[in-house]
């Protein structure tokens, strides 16, 4: 006895085939209209690229910097950087 596949099964085996996975998300009944957008712009081959670069530049964070490098970005100029020597407390024989 053979069982057949169901519809929504053999779909979902095409769309794999193709590379697509099936994803759920919760979001708010106001943004589920943008979300389903965004899928569809992704899914679109004609519109692929330029909605993951949008979506890559202004939602994935950026790499994380090391600390050597978070420093030399900071902004100093405005940051006094010589210390004073501090002669009122006695040191310790």
């Amino acid at each position: 006895m053979m069982t057949s596949q169901s519809n929504t099964t053999q779909w979902r085996k095409r769309l794999a085939a193709l590379g697509f996975i099936r994803v759920e998300v919760k979001v708010r009944k106001e943004d589920a209209d943008l979300v389903r957008g965004i899928a569809s712009a992704l899914r679109d081959p004609s519109r692929h690229e330029a909605t993951r670069a949008v979506l890559r530049k202004h939602i994935t964070p950026s790499p994380a910097k090391s600390f050597k490098a978070l420093l030399a970005s900071a902004p100093l100029a405005d940051i006094e950087r010589d210390r004073s020597t501090d002669s009122s407390r006695e040191n310790d024989p």
